[in-house]
């Protein structure tokens, strides 16, 4: 027989699988932010400390949502990792919030961002205004999810 704190931890366990967030950015002291913040949320986190480059690797680690800085040193690779997400049936559908300090470059592409329903918070941020931008892209993508499994069911 299970005791209450072992089923508790069990319950736990299967809802952080559930809400998986990969956190790519290259400065350490931002990761080590995220991972502290998200992890006392319940979120099970992923970091990545350079953009990824294989759909393969992001397939793997199957998260539930991504969070990504644009610029890595003085290269644009994570604006290309996001195109790559966007343009690939595996990942397209993955919801991406953008945490940059490169307020020109979204100003730039914000027509794309928002027709991909790509989130953006700007560094510095407020934990509140991010933790809000999580749970809203998280809950968005659910109820995509969840009208194309009735659209799907409709169809048979």
């Amino acid at each position: 027989m299970l005791s209450f704190q072992r089923l508790t931890l069990l319950h736990r366990r299967s809802y952080l699988v559930a809400t998986r967030i990969l956190v790519v950015n290259d400065t350490q002291e931002i990761l080590d932010l995220f991972r502290l913040l998200l992890e006392e949320e319940g979120y099970e986190v992923v970091l990545a400390g350079f953009p990824i480059q294989q759909i393969s690797d992001i397939e793997k680690i199957n998260p539930d949502l991504i969070i990504l800085d644009f610029i890595f040193g003085d290269q644009t690779s994570g604006w290309q990792m996001l195109q790559m997400l966007k343009m690939r049936r595996s990942t397209v559908s993955i919801p991406v919030i953008v945490c940059t300090a490169a307020l020109n470059m979204v100003r730039e592409q914000e027509g794309y961002l928002v027709s991909q329903g790509v989130h953006v918070v700007f560094k510095p941020f407020d934990i509140d205004h991010l933790m809000t931008n999580i749970k809203q892209a998280l809950e968005s993508h659910k109820h995509i999810s969840t009208a194309g499994e009735e659209e799907g069911k409709k169809k048979r």
